[in-house]
């Protein structure tokens, strides 16, 4: 549907059903790590689940209501980057992602992030982005800390994950904010 650069060898797309059999890979080899913090990854167990997230995801999109895409670096799909949600009414969105495990540490997030906020701001007309994270969860945390976002406050036991409640923090960016920069 879309193809967004990001650098040379570093692009987004839209994720499509014809990308669920890799997806589906690249979440099994990095169950663990992403398992520590989400919980997609335990109920993502063959890839008919992938594909009825990807189907999903584009029923939102369709809906103008958020969508996913995968982040492709060297031409492999290394992890995913989405609105979870875009809040018409009050101008708003936030930005989900995840890496896989061997693709950490590379700034991959970190400038797929940029893109989004990038086009929330610009071409959706948004107001504000929001990123919420696990307090714990560091590497996760330092994207929106490196990007600008204000620490607005933490949700304690936000959610429930393999038996324990996990807190998030919550990030935002006002347009305001990114646009002076």
């Amino acid at each position: 549907m879309f193809k967004a650069g990001i650098e040379t060898h570093t692009y987004l797309t839209i994720l499509e059903t014809r990308h669920a059999d890799e997806l589906y890979s690249l979440i099994a080899a990095s169950r663990d790590s992403l398992g520590q913090w989400l919980g997609f990854p335990e109920n993502t167990n063959e890839v008919q689940d992938t594909k009825a997230f990807i189907e999903k995801s584009l029923h939102r999109f369709s809906e103008n209501n958020g969508f996913w895409a995968g982040i492709w670096h060297k031409d492999k799909i290394v992890g995913s980057i989405g609105y979870l949600y875009i809040d018409w009414n009050n101008q708003k969105t936030e930005i989900g992602y995840w890496l896989g495990k061997d693709y950490e540490g590379l700034g991959l997030a970190t400038k797929a992030c940029r893109l989004f906020i990038e086009h929330a701001f610009r071409e959706l007309q948004l107001n504000k982005v929001e990123i919420n994270v696990a307090p714990e969860n560091v590497k996760s945390r330092a994207i929106p800390e490196r990007l600008g976002f204000t620490k607005e406050g933490t949700i304690r036991n936000y959610e429930l994950l393999h038996g324990k409640y996990l807190d998030r923090t919550i990030y935002g960016l006002l347009k305001e904010e990114w646009i002076e920069k």
